[in-house]
């Protein structure tokens, strides 16, 4: 992962087009400080946090603002079935790499069904609805590798087994030795070991950069898998 240009090395607010801090989702601390200090990104970027800190409102905006489609896709992705997004990505300000890929993929788990009916209806490739959930996920991403540029991933593993979580590893650490460049919004321990990659820790506190042994989703995992009874027992 040397020096190169990549399809996004900073994230800023539009400086034509500021968020209202009063709305959200700017009251998010990790989207106002975003706002208010931009974020510098690497080849590969991994953001975790608890649900409802903004991990997902962070990756649309920034696919929408690189010109994805809010519910997945390509660059060239038209599909819509219910408009669900925020306006976030109206106020973001790409600095894009010179001479850096353009082309990109946004795999958002919550929408992909609606995503593989698009492209039977359009003829694109394989039908996948008729494949298992994770079958379906590492076919979409294993029959386009040859998309260079910007992929963007949010929370990929609600479709798949450890197994399935290494097998995507491998496809997207492939990605990138080809060029291309990542952004992984996860709660999968898994996952945020991928090799090399910028841990970013969403919350309360904002955006901030961490260790993988750090992070709290591996020390609360570590926790439950060394004494699962302890946590168990609150649930009676």
């Amino acid at each position: 992962m040397g020096r190169r240009a990549l399809p996004v090395r900073r994230i800023e607010e539009h400086p034509l087009a500021p968020a209202d801090r009063d709305a959200w989702p700017a009251t998010l601390p990790p989207v106002r400080q975003m706002l208010a200090e931009g974020l510098d990104l690497g080849p590969v970027t991994v953001l975790t946090g608890e649900n409802g800190v903004g991990k997902s409102t962070l990756v649309e905006a920034i696919a929408v603002a690189y010109g994805m489609n809010a519910e997945g896709g390509s660059t060239g992705a038209m599909h819509a079935t219910r408009a669900s997004e925020s306006p976030l990505g109206e106020h973001l300000q790409l600095v894009r790499g010179a001479g850096a890929p353009k082309r990109g993929f946004f795999l958002r788990a919550e929408t992909m069904h609606g995503f593989y009916t698009y492209l039977e209806d359009v003829g694109i490739g394989a039908p996948l609805h008729e494949r298992s959930h994770g079958e379906s996920f590492l076919d979409l991403v294993s029959e386009r590798t040859h998309i260079r540029g910007l992929w963007i991933l949010d929370e990929p593993e609600s479709a798949l087994s450890l197994s399935g979580c290494l097998a995507l590893l491998g496809l997207l650490r492939e990605l990138v030795a080809q060029g291309s460049q990542v952004i992984l919004s996860t709660h999968s321990p898994v996952l945020a070991a991928f090799p090399g990659a910028d841990l970013r820790e969403l919350g309360e506190w904002g955006i901030r950069r961490t260790s993988y042994d750090d992070l709290d989703l591996v020390r609360t995992w570590r926790l439950f898998l060394g004494a699962p009874g302890s946590f168990l027992r609150h649930l009676d």
